[in-house]
């Protein structure tokens, strides 16, 4: 742990973690939980976000409801919703299901139960850690790259800028976007829901964002980051949310545990556990299907085998399998060949995480880039007799692999 100045040392010890406080993330997060419930609430097909028609109604759920002048606003419109949604699916406390057009997003049980259990202090920094460690943009947007900021550093940087009077942001073109792009309104929302900076709301103006007045430090905040930032900034890391099974939380614990004794449990996920059975996937290239009957003790390999064998493929390329884990991370699963685990070889079929309606993308072939949608229909009783996957049913003619070879020249 940093050394701290006796200052910081009271500021942290003499903060008391409730749900009024410190800012209104533990209250607002319990708020989005409510709203979702056990029934779930749908989501874009695309992105998975919340709905346009929901987002005004949520908002004014908030402890403190963002107001702005826009007419058509999405889910980054309302920067604390963003991140608590960010939050919510970061967290693994939900999971997106559904097929097609039709999405939801729920709340596991099993995870909940874990988070009903944990005391105020634990909450606000299972939040804290979920946001540092495992807030990738991806999950906000599929389309984010791998390589971004570290939240540590955003944090710091902004603040650094933020003087003892505060910032001044409305009134100033300037000012106004730039904190639109550095540190960007998910972070500046992160840190105002969790009491790290407080922002004083601006009038709002017709066909304009959300306005800021002005942006201050807290104590709180400051004597935070000067226990994370030395840690986190030497060292940067993150949880590695791209793996086939859960991971632990409690990476901050360490550093934080011994000024706040109270956080003595973490979140914790049920043991992914082997699920055998048929497994019956509808593998799709647009309007051409195959339908594919596999073991769950078959591992992925075998089913990559398979599908290019149902659409009349030559067995000769690279491929990886493809999905979004619990977290909203995308997780790729790799030809032996690539050495990047997890492979193909080591996943059975059984051990993947898909519900039924879940799917993955099956890239074939990384210089013609052959993508298939692998669709899990429902996973039936085991057969002793079946020993190797079986085409089930066929719809429409296979595309030809390689369109410019003449069956002459073959």
């Amino acid at each position: 742990m940093s050394i701290l100045s006796a200052t910081d040392r009271q500021i942290l010890s003499a903060q008391s973690i409730d749900a009024h406080g410190p800012g209104t993330v533990l209250r607002d997060f319990a708020t989005l939980l409510d709203v979702i419930g056990a029934r779930g609430i749908a989501v874009t097909s695309r992105n998975h976000r919340l709905p346009l028609h929901t987002l005004a109604p949520l908002n004014t759920r908030m402890t403190r409801p963002i107001e702005h002048g826009l007419k058509r606003p999405q889910q980054r419109s309302y920067p604390h919703l963003n991140a608590l949604y960010l939050l919510v699916r970061a967290s693994g406390l939900t999971d997106i299901e559904g097929s097609g057009s039709t999405w939801r997003l729920s709340v596991d049980p099993a995870i909940l139960e874990s988070w009903r259990g944990l005391n105020p202090s634990e909450r606000y920094f299972t939040l804290l850690e979920t946001w540092l460690l495992r807030g990738r943009p991806e999950i906000l947007d599929p389309d984010a790259g791998l390589h971004f900021p570290e939240p540590i550093g955003k944090w710091k940087h902004f603040v650094d800028h933020v003087p003892d009077s505060g910032r001044r942001i409305a009134g100033d073109p300037e000012e106004d976007t730039l904190v639109k792009y550095s540190p960007g309104l998910l972070t500046i929302g992160t840190l105002d829901l969790f009491g790290l900076i407080t922002v004083e709301p601006g009038l709002p103006v017709a066909e304009k964002r959300w306005r800021m007045a002005r942006v201050k430090r807290t104590r709180w905040g400051d004597a935070l980051l000067h226990v994370l930032a030395p840690s986190l900034l030497e060292m940067p890391f993150r949880v590695r949310l791209d793996s086939t099974s859960d991971v632990a939380f409690g990476e901050l614990q360490e550093i934080l545990q011994p000024l706040f004794p109270a956080w003595r449990h973490n979140l914790t996920f049920p043991e992914s556990a082997f699920r055998d059975g048929i497994y019956l996937f509808k593998v799709s290239w647009g309007r051409v299907w195959r339908r594919i009957a596999i073991s769950g003790q078959a591992d992925l390999d075998s089913l990559g085998q398979v599908i290019i064998g149902a659409f009349d493929f030559t067995y000769d390329h690279l491929y990886r399998f493809s999905y979004r884990n619990r977290f909203g991370v995308l997780v790729r699963i790799n030809h032996p060949e690539l050495e990047e685990p997890p492979l193909t070889t080591d996943v059975r079929v059984g051990d993947l995480p898909l519900r039924p309606g879940g799917a993955m993308t099956y890239l074939y072939d990384f210089g013609d880039r052959w993508e298939f949608d692998v669709q899990l229909e429902r996973i039936d009783p085991v057969e002793p007799c079946l020993d190797q996957a079986r085409i089930v049913e066929v719809h429409g003619e296979a595309p030809v692999q390689y369109p410019w070879v003449d069956d002459g020249d073959e």
